[in-house]
């Protein structure tokens, strides 16, 4: 009722190449990177597909500058209001879901709670972030939009690697709470004012561009963040379960669900029952939370990298003047920028 309405009198046809280019290369990069754990990360199959999604997103690339309709206006990428504020959002979904991805699996086959109680215990995150994101614009007003978002990068990335300090097999959830906290605080304080940059860094007339960027970029962010952190731990933990089985004897089928997830080893485990099941779950638990450290320290490692990313290249202020490119009605009908 509130907001006042926003439309392109001369938007452009859909394109339909540039979607389907879009969704192939990525698609084919996600499944490399996924698949690489049971495929091998040096297998003809893993670098063929890999190298087929650069090719394809270096056709989309290609595509878009070229088409007179693209789906990306790759000249919005010029202003880095834009370009920096989506990749900073990209760094902060990729540890904030992956993080969710390992810490959910964790809560489950390692603590032993319920989907339900794991949920609940997850909430957290949620709550921090509930009160620290009405507070990101007050902050960015007092100290810059690039030291906030860069503020909660590095949140995100302490979390990460406090998370990812403490765990081992005798990890207890409230070890895990304080890194929990700083994630949904650094969360709370990135996506709104990174969303509030790229928004705002259109014309009005292109603000349906500006959210369907946006939320491109918080999704392939998060893609990559649990296919990354997926592969990297899934990577460990056959290593690890590799070197402990080596000399057993175990069947195929068995062996399959055992290497696939910590899931199917606590299943065979518990089939196999007594001495032999008990020592299969220590081994598998323990290569799991060895497979969760390493993840969790990579997500940190992006995290930061993502921080120094925008202190390099993020517009602190709004800018006291600029052309119709990328003004926003505030308050009061006052027109404002965020570089």
């Amino acid at each position: 009722m509130f907001v006042p309405d926003s439309k392109n009198p001369t938007a452009d046809q859909p394109d339909p190449a540039g979607g389907l280019l879009s969704i192939v290369g990525l698609g084919l990069l996600l499944w490399a990177i996924i698949e690489a754990p049971t495929e091998g990360w040096a297998s003809g199959e893993v670098i063929g597909v890999g190298l087929a999604s650069f090719a394809v997103l270096v056709t989309f690339v290609l595509w878009e500058a070229h088409s007179r309709h693209p789906m990306l206006r790759l000249g919005l990428f010029s202003d880095r209001r834009f370009s920096v504020a989506a990749g900073c959002e990209s760094f902060g979904t990729f540890g904030l879901l992956g993080a969710l991805f390992v810490q959910t699996q964790f809560l489950q086959f390692d603590l032993g709670y319920s989907p339900l109680q794991a949920g609940l215990r997850i909430l957290p995150i949620a709550m921090v972030l509930l009160v620290s994101a009405p507070l990101s614009p007050v902050l960015a007003r007092l100290v810059g939009i690039k030291c906030t978002a860069a503020a909660g990068l590095a949140a995100i990335a302490g979390g990460l690697w406090q998370v990812s300090t403490v765990s081992s097999i005798a990890t207890t959830y409230g070890e895990v709470v304080p890194g929990m906290l700083l994630i949904g605080l650094g969360a709370g304080l990135l996506l709104p004012t990174a969303t509030n940059s790229v928004v705002g860094s259109v014309p009005q007339g292109d603000s349906g561009i500006g959210s369907a960027s946006n939320a491109v970029a918080l999704q392939v962010g998060g893609a990559l963040g649990v296919a990354v952190f997926g592969s990297v731990l899934s990577t460990r933990y056959q290593d690890r379960m590799t070197e402990a089985l080596t000399g057993r004897r175990v069947p195929a089928a068995a062996l399959h669900a055992i290497l696939g997830s910590l899931g199917g080893a606590l299943g065979v485990a518990d089939r196999v029952g007594g001495a032999t099941g008990a020592l299969l779950v220590g081994a598998a638990r323990g290569a799991f939370m060895s497979g969760s450290k390493v993840s969790l320290a990579v997500g940190a490692a992006v995290a930061l990298a993502g921080a120094l990313f925008v202190l390099a290249g993020l517009p602190s202020r709004p800018a006291r003047s600029a052309p119709d490119h990328g003004l926003v009605k505030g308050p009061r009908g006052v027109r404002t920028d965020d570089r």
